[in-house]
């Protein structure tokens, strides 16, 4: 009797758990079309720093988009950085540069406050085209459940797609951060 006890609780809880992960994956998309919406154009370009390609693609497609601020996550050194910006014509005061992130789920947890603060719904996402699935599931979770949607910019290279279970990864983590605040980056 005590064991048929324990297996209901623990079925409860599993149910419950389910129920929650649920209820937060139909609320997402509809944030995301809410922020689409509210801002049908991005105001921003994000872009995940790893390779001075994306941040030299990123200064030329600003260029098409004089008025929109650019934050970079954990890219080059901030000289390199502001020369290739530079060179380009962006104005320092544009750019935004952050080196809080570990890895791409931080990329995105350390800057959604900031992209909040500033009331930003929806923005352009630079990074490779290799790492353009694993970035977009990230930001489903964590952007979307914040209100902000994202118009992806993958940059072509050579490099073969991320496994699967690299994105399933992150996709679990992501869920974590969004109950917790915890992003797992040290598991």
């Amino acid at each position: 009797m005590q064991k048929s006890k324990l297996a209901k609780s623990r079925r409860f809880i599993c149910l419950a758990i389910l129920s929650c992960l649920l209820v937060l994956c139909s609320i997402i998309p509809l944030r995301i079309e809410l922020a689409s919406r509210q801002a049908p154009r991005p105001q921003a370009i994000f872009t995940l720093g790893g390779w001075r390609d994306r941040e030299e693609f990123t200064a030329e497609f600003a260029k098409w988009y004089p008025s929109l601020e650019i934050w970079v996550s954990s890219g080059s050194p901030p000289d390199v950085a502001y020369k290739i910006f530079q060179t380009a014509g962006i104005p320092k005061s544009k750019l935004h540069l952050d080196y809080r992130a570990t890895d791409t789920l931080t990329n995105f947890t350390t800057l959604v406050s900031d992209f909040k603060e500033r009331q930003i719904h929806h923005l352009f996402l630079v990074t490779s085209d290799y790492h353009m699935p694993r970035a977009k599931a990230i930001a489903f979770f964590v952007l979307g459940s914040q209100g902000i949607t994202v118009t992806p910019l993958p940059l072509t290279s050579n490099q073969p797609k991320e496994p699967r279970l690299r994105i399933l990864r992150d996709i679990a983590r992501s869920l974590l951060w969004i109950f917790t605040g915890y992003t797992g980056a040290k598991l």
